[in-house]
């Protein structure tokens, strides 16, 4: 028997040698990054790096290649998942479209399960192009001491346009229009402030009604894949936390940027500088953009290892100080030129991150954050008023408890008081009000557990409970200026360079949170997804306790 998987795995690397190149990137919120860490911790696969996404089209596809070729080591739901993947990436793995239906070509394979479905497709030798169609329906509630009563019914329509030119740009762009069909502007509060998307809508914050997101960009390769320059908006996600990122994660919305991707071998580098919306205190700003690198390095199959950088600049629209790709941002922030009176507004912040896989199906990571950094004061006592810590620990456990298909996820995660924030206000590592890194304030702690279990190739349910400590407030003297600022608040570091807080100390916040999540995907590219959330605030300066419920439930179609 073997031998026969050999054989097959020798057939299928001499027909799918090579890759056909789709330039384009997979959003970050498709299952096949789950899929590919699961093979990475399993051993079924090398060179994945989880903490800089997203990926081409044609890299995950030569992943999903070399999965195919060990498909015997894997699980049933594993191999029933890679059918699926091979559906979806059947261009990129085999040059053809033959597993594909297109609407406006044969509208009886409307609802078919076995192929993937466009509403058009085309290629050739030089080019080709997807056009997909977006749509869904939410109905969202809550119950509770702290959220309130709501109901509010949303629904949204958008389509996504894809493909490559010349094997060498990719291009892509996806557009939705949504409308509220239910609910009063309580209902519209509690929906923006439980999505970000929705968070990050003046049309729907102002007209309670109506709100539109898109992403798009145009990213050019090189043929050997050892550049890559990325122009537009799409989210970008950069660390190693299983559960959330300490540097670039989920929590908040995507921004404009040009992106410069380099990589020889074992070594890759990233730069990114963006465009974000910032306030101060509430007062708009006339410009609020970022600037980060960052480096890998894979030392073997099982470890790899990382470096972050980034700097939040405020009222300077463009700056060469900072455009520069090969540079140090903090000897660069210390070092430029005044910037119209704002000098010390800029936040700079500097981490290491890495990840290794002991044992096959068990993956443990390490991150570490370091804001503000002044070598002169960080190993003096009052070195964190001037140096300020995040740190991040957690593993993977594939098959956790020898089930199949059950991966279990735990993760701490530990912010300094003022992390994320800037004695200036104007520099927040925030875009739209909305973290950056992690969902945490600063002067808070997590620990996290999260469960995630294929029932079946198109069945899923995800269970996630948190634990957090939280200390936030601000002192006022008898004139209303600031006394001391606990460092809770990643808004406002008003009385930053001489509060000297501790952690944890301040007004003091216990919550415990489950997270439970199911998707269902009845017929290839149709979902039926529920989310339920569940939180317990113990605001023990106060000696109060609340409790507070919502749910999602969504139908979706990414046609």
């Amino acid at each position: 028997m073997k031998k026969i998987y050999t054989l097959a795995a020798l057939i299928l690397l001499l027909i799918t040698g090579n890759c056909f190149s789709q330039v384009e990137l997979v959003p970050p919120d498709n299952s096949v990054y789950g899929y590919l860490q699961r093979m990475q911790t399993m051993e079924i696969i090398t060179g994945y790096n989880q903490a800089n996404i997203p990926l081409s089209r044609e890299v995950i596809a030569g992943f999903l290649k070399t999965v195919k070729s060990k498909e015997n080591k894997i699980t049933s739901t594993d191999r029933k998942l890679l059918k699926d993947y091979d559906v979806e990436f059947q261009y990129e793995l085999y040059g053809n479209l033959k597993n594909s239906a297109a609407l406006f070509k044969e509208i009886r394979d409307i609802v078919s399960d076995k192929k993937q479905k466009y509403l058009y497709d085309y290629n050739d030798s030089n080019a080709t192009l997807f056009l997909d169609a977006l749509g869904g329906i939410s109905q969202r509630g809550s119950d509770g001491d702290s959220i309130g009563n709501n109901s509010i019914l949303l629904g949204e329509l958008g389509f996504r346009v894809r493909g490559t030119l010349y094997n060498s740009v990719g291009y892509y762009l996806r557009a939705s229009n949504g409308q509220k069909l239910s609910g009063d502007s309580n209902d519209v509060n509690f929906a923006r402030n439980t999505d970000p998307k929705l968070y990050a809508q003046y049309k729907f914050q102002y007209e309670r009604r109506n709100f539109d997101t898109f992403d798009g960009y145009l990213r050019y390769r090189t043929s050997q894949n050892w550049l890559a320059l990325t122009v537009g908006r799409n989210p970008v996600y950069q660390g190693f936390g299983f559960i959330d990122r300490l540097f670039l994660s989920h929590n908040t919305t995507p921004f404009d940027f040009i992106k410069i991707d380099l990589a020889y071998k074992a070594v890759s580098y990233s730069f990114l500088y963006g465009s974000l919306r910032g306030d101060s205190l509430g007062r708009p700003l006339d410009a609020k953009n970022l600037a980060t690198h960052r480096l890998d390095v894979q030392f073997s199959d099982i470890f790899r290892m990382g470096f972050f950088e980034s700097v939040t600049i405020a009222n300077s629209p463009f700056s060469f100080t900072f455009l520069n790709p090969i540079s140090f941002l903090t000897s660069a922030e210390l070092n430029k030129s005044s910037q119209a009176g704002d000098n010390n507004v800029n936040n700079s912040i500097m981490g290491l991150d890495m990840m290794i896989i002991p044992v096959r199906k068990l993956a443990l990571q390490v991150s570490f954050l370091l804001d503000d950094f002044e070598f002169s004061t960080l190993f003096e006592d009052n070195a964190k008023i001037t140096n300020k810590f995040g740190y991040q620990a957690g593993l993977l456990w594939t098959d956790a408890f020898t089930v199949p298909n059950l991966d279990l996820k735990c993760e701490y995660t530990k912010l300094d008081p003022f992390v994320y924030t800037h004695v200036s206000n104007k520099t927040m590592y925030t875009n739209w009000g909305l973290h950056l890194g992690h969902h945490l304030d600063p002067n808070s702690d997590e620990i996290a557990f999260r469960l995630n279990y294929d029932v079946t190739n198109r069945i899923n349910f995800n269970v996630l409970y948190q634990h957090q400590r939280s200390a936030t407030g601000i002192e006022y003297d008898s004139l209303g200026r600031v006394e001391i600022n606990y460092g809770g608040e990643i808004y406002n570091a008003t009385g930053y360079s001489y509060s000297d807080p501790e952690f944890l100390k301040g007004n003091r916040i216990d919550r415990d949170i489950i997270t439970a999540l199911a998707s269902w995907q009845f017929i290839r590219q149709f979902y039926i997804e529920l989310r339920y959330v569940q939180r317990f605030i113990n605001n023990i300066y106060q000696s109060r306790k609340f409790s507070d419920d919502y749910y999602f439930a969504t139908f979706r179609i990414d046609y």
